[in-house]
């Protein structure tokens, strides 16, 4: 692809963000989201692959039916109040179509199943546009939207939770496993969204750096699946010994930073009397952890079964920018000694 086309794409993916960002109305904000859409599909089918078009495929059709649904329901909301602010919203019927639109958009179960099936088809930088940089603008209508039926929130967070958790258990391919862990961390962030926005806002920070250090460590060794993480060590060594400390963050293990949220989330949720609730999250939070931790074994505590010739690389590769991949390792790794300025700076 041209470097020029690419920027345009990229300048896309990021206006249309910024517009929906900056909306109060909902047609300002459907328009954004739909540039943001546009914008990554060229980027999605880019390697002129079958699988990869089949995924942008799916992807458009998804968004679409989305896109459908939070425009109709901002229509009946208009319809019906005389209202077109993103913040006046208070008959249950479009807050609820919007809340299950934006919840396809993100992929939040049970409305999940296209994200692992779009997610194995791109290559690893669009994945992560996809993972990180696509949840800002549904998220940013989420939180200015009254929730009038907390109930409705609290089962998408659950079965989030839960299918993340189950889904990912069997996966070989990496893609897939963070598909699944970002449905996962979705739902924690769902739970206590209704509670208190401004953990939502901190667990989505911390969920972008620890997604984005980790698609960076497999971008970088080109691993795809989990026996390819297996010889990554003879290519970056140094690198590899870090890895098992970013995937346990995303597991949320203390005293890495991907404990912040979670503790605070269940600590929220012990306040607000969801005592159960908050056990019930936890639980699942185990499942998640255990495809991390077979990740982690498979990059540090297996050699495969070839020898070391057969592993060494045998051709200079560009060397590529380390600056991003030592930022964000950084930050998933050592920011949970932060946590209660970081909480205060986002609650204010």
């Amino acid at each position: 692809m041209s470097p020029y086309v690419a920027t345009t794409l990229l300048f896309g993916l990021f206006f249309g963000t910024a517009i929906t960002l900056t909306s109060s109305h909902w047609l300002l904000a459907w328009m954004g989201l739909e540039m943001n859409t546009l914008a990554i599909l060229p980027l999605m089918a880019m390697p002129h692959h079958p699988r990869a078009v089949e995924a942008g495929t799916k992807y458009f059709l998804t968004q679409a039916t989305a896109a459908a649904m939070l425009l109709f329901a901002s229509a009946t909301n208009a319809w019906m109040s005389g209202q077109w602010d993103i913040q006046q919203m208070s008959d249950p019927l479009p807050v609820t179509l919007i809340t299950l639109a934006l919840a396809l958009k993100l992929g939040l179960a049970p409305l999940h199943s296209w994200l692992p099936e779009v997610l194995q088809g791109l290559d690893l930088g669009t994945g992560l546009i996809m993972s990180t940089w696509q949840k800002l603008a549904p998220f940013a209508l989420l939180l200015q939207l009254h929730h009038n039926h907390p109930t409705l929130l609290v089962t998408l967070g659950v079965l989030s939770t839960l299918i993340g958790g189950w889904g990912g258990l069997n996966q070989t391919q990496l893609r897939k496993i963070m598909a699944y862990s970002s449905i996962a961390h979705l739902g924690w962030m769902i739970l206590v969204l209704q509670f208190s926005p401004s953990l939502t806002l901190l667990s989505l920070f911390t969920y972008l750096v620890m997604t984005t250090s980790t698609f960076l460590v497999f971008k970088l060794t080109k691993s795809t699946n989990i026996n390819a993480l297996a010889i990554s060590w003879a290519k970056t060594p140094a690198l590899v010994s870090l890895a098992p400390l970013v995937l346990m963050s995303l597991g949320g293990l203390p005293p890495l930073t991907g404990f912040m949220p979670k503790w605070l989330i269940i600590q929220e949720l012990t306040t607000q009397e969801l005592a159960p609730l908050a056990t019930l999250a936890a639980l699942t939070a185990l499942l998640s952890l255990y495809f991390y931790l077979r990740l982690s074994y498979a990059v540090t505590l297996t050699i495969s079964p070839n020898t070391l010739m057969g592993t060494t690389s045998w051709r200079f590769l560009p060397k590529p920018s380390t600056l991003p991949i030592a930022s964000s390792m950084a930050l998933t790794i050592l920011l949970l000694p932060l946590t209660p300025p970081i909480y205060t700076l986002l609650s204010g």
